[in-house]
């Protein structure tokens, strides 16, 4: 979830709305867990909805000497990264050519100053084993660092709520893209370079949720939607940056999606794909299958009679 510009192309209108059949758009297709902020995540079947995202999700992350929050965009290394949650006390580590690694969430210590665009938190700090075995993989110096206190951060405020917290994340507690989004896109990728590229994986663009069974693109003009029980507001789209480039396989860059999205998705300055959610109702469970009903879209809401009611 990316506040970065898309920096190829030139200007582009924002598309026409997707068609609204009506309020069911489908099914929730997969769960996305990153326990470490920027490194490869694992697939759930089902995930606690907290205030500030999905149980689990981007408690952790790596700072540089000077405190800042360092990720793929600097380090594509990152997403060769597995971390595990194995218990509520903590991780394990994995990584080609590394020995696993367990470490513990801690509980305790000399709390550190963090940067994360513009918020300054403070996070506990890891063992030093765990700070080490990060700085091996990533040949660089990095500290490993835990948020115990995820009510500290709030969104930003021209989107959400004076309560709205969110942890590790870029910006947003969840992200949500859909499958046929990305079917659309990869045929025009595939369009696009006469078949050299593509097709994409989802795993690029590092959602929580995935839905499947609506139009390419609907979830552009959604405003509130309930999947399963967990009630969430799309507060907005999410604008892409360079480290969906960076292929989750290799960890090689290249220009895609970047450069199809700059010139099919591509407005205000920025590329997008997927939208940031900010959950209503949180404390709830929400599962692989769960029916995802549209309550909202931009401009007008949608009865419950529209498209059926209930789950």
């Amino acid at each position: 979830m990316s506040r970065t510009d898309g920096p190829l192309g030139g200007q582009r209108t924002r598309p026409a709305p997707a068609l609204r059949p009506d309020a069911r758009s489908g099914t929730l297709s997969a769960i996305w867990r990153y326990p470490v902020k920027s490194c490869r995540g694992h697939p759930v079947d089902t995930a606690v909805v907290e205030p500030w995202g999905l149980a689990g999700d981007r408690r952790w992350a790596l700072l540089d000497a000077d405190g800042r929050t360092v990720t793929g965009r600097e380090y594509p290394r990152f997403v060769l990264i597995t971390p595990e949650i194995v218990s509520p006390a903590g991780l394990v580590l994995r990584a080609p050519g590394a020995p696993d690694l367990r470490v513990r969430s801690p509980e305790h210590g000399r709390p550190v100053e963090l940067t994360l665009w513009a918020s300054r938190l403070r996070a506990l700090p890891a063992d030093e084993a765990a700070s080490a075995w990060f700085s091996a993989v990533l040949d660089a110096p990095v500290r490993l660092v835990y948020l115990a206190d995820p009510t500290v951060r709030p969104v930003d405020p021209t989107y959400g709520l004076a309560g709205d917290r969110v942890s590790l994340a870029d910006g947003y507690p969840l992200l949500l893209t859909a499958r046929e989004s990305l079917d659309a896109l990869n045929d025009l990728v595939a369009e696009g370079s006469g078949g050299a590229d593509g097709p994409l994986s989802m795993i690029r663009f590092r959602p929580n949720l995935v839905v499947s069974g609506g139009p390419a693109w609907a979830e552009d003009d959604w405003r509130r939607v309930r999947i399963g029980d967990a009630v969430f507001r799309m507060v907005k789209r999410c604008a892409r940056c360079v480290f969906t480039t960076v292929d989750p396989d290799t960890a090689e860059r290249g220009k895609e999606p970047l450069r199809t999205l700059a010139r099919h998705r591509r407005w205000d300055g920025k590329t997008w794909f997927g939208v940031n959610l900010i959950p209503d109702n949180p404390s709830v469970t929400v599962r692989v299958g769960d029916p995802v009903e549209v309550l909202e879209w931009s401009g007008a809401k949608m009865s419950r009679s529209q498209g059926g009611g209930g789950r």
